[in-house]
């Protein structure tokens, strides 16, 4: 099992080495937008941070939750534990629908970071940043990181989800969660088909507007299903791309972009919810 833990460690850091190359390569040759929170000293600062934090998540997962998810498969997998080992069910389809369920999994857990008052108050860390690239896809607490393992552990214990299938699904995560936040702008006819299947940067930066009732939309990070079933789908921000505010007008300035701030900022007051803003409905289309 220590031999299949190492491969799975080098799989996964191979892959997040060669998508965040590509998408921080991507974003300074053809940035979407241009902004100061994005540029020079604010970006290096940001960028210390972000990657900082994944670092420190990284870390603390190992000590904490040392099997991951991939190790928790293999371990329910040896004792036939879950539901297709029970029903018999083949391996490929197993694996489709495992991959499939997670996904939703991640997308109900992240609607719940919105809404429950204490997932939130560690989630808003990650919706604090305001700028908005590759590394913002990496900016969680090491608490978010550490829930969300165990709700994912758990839905692959109760699946009995083939080891394959959460390895490719971690790998996926991790690569969408940096291309869905990555300052890069794809033709509009592209990103309106890709869509259709997978969330696409325009699509998921909408999520990280100031507006609150944008702020509750477009939770996911890979499949778009989701938010177009559940109603959570918003096509396009109300001001624009280039004219919506990145992040929560709570928290501005260069504190935010600093590595203990990010980390002190879930033990510290929850700032009340701002009211829905009504008007944000004439975006909210299905394209």
């Amino acid at each position: 099992m220590n031999e299949v833990m190492f491969s799975e460690a080098a799989i996964r850091l191979g892959a997040f080495a060669a998508i965040f190359i590509a998408m921080a390569v991507y974003e300074l040759w053809s940035p979407r937008l241009e902004r100061d929170e994005m540029a020079g000293a604010w970006k290096a600062r940001r960028w210390f941070t972000n990657l900082s934090l994944v670092l420190i998540s990284s870390a603390a997962l190992r000590v904490v939750f040392p099997a991951a998810a991939v190790g928790t498969a293999l371990w329910a997998e040896a004792r036939g534990w879950g539901l297709f080992p029970a029903l018999g069910v083949s391996p490929l389809v197993a694996g489709i629908v495992s991959f499939v369920i997670l996904d939703f999994a991640v997308w109900l857990e992240h609607v719940a970071s919105h809404k429950i008052p204490l997932l939130w108050r560690i989630h808003r860390m990650h919706h604090a940043d305001n700028g908005f690239d590759v590394t913002t896809g990496l900016r969680f607490h090491p608490l978010e990181i550490l829930i969300s393992m165990m709700w994912k552990a758990a839905v692959v214990v109760a699946l009995g989800a083939p080891v394959l299938a959460v390895l490719a699904f971690e790998i996926v995560l991790n690569g969408t969660s940096m291309f869905t936040h990555s300052n890069i702008g794809l033709p509009s006819r592209l990103d309106r088909i890709i869509r259709r299947v997978v969330v696409t940067p325009d699509m998921h930066r909408v999520h990280h507007s100031s507006i609150n009732t944008e702020t509750d939309s477009n939770y996911g990070f890979n499949l778009s299903v989701w938010d177009r079933l559940f109603r959570t789908y918003v096509a396009q921000p109300r001001l624009g791309h280039e004219g919506m505010k990145i992040g929560l007008d709570d928290y501005r300035g260069w504190s935010t972009a600093t590595l203990l701030w990010a980390l002190a900022l879930p033990f510290r007051a929850l700032q009340p919810r701002r009211p829905q803003d009504e008007s944000v409905e004439a975006t909210r289309k299905i394209t």
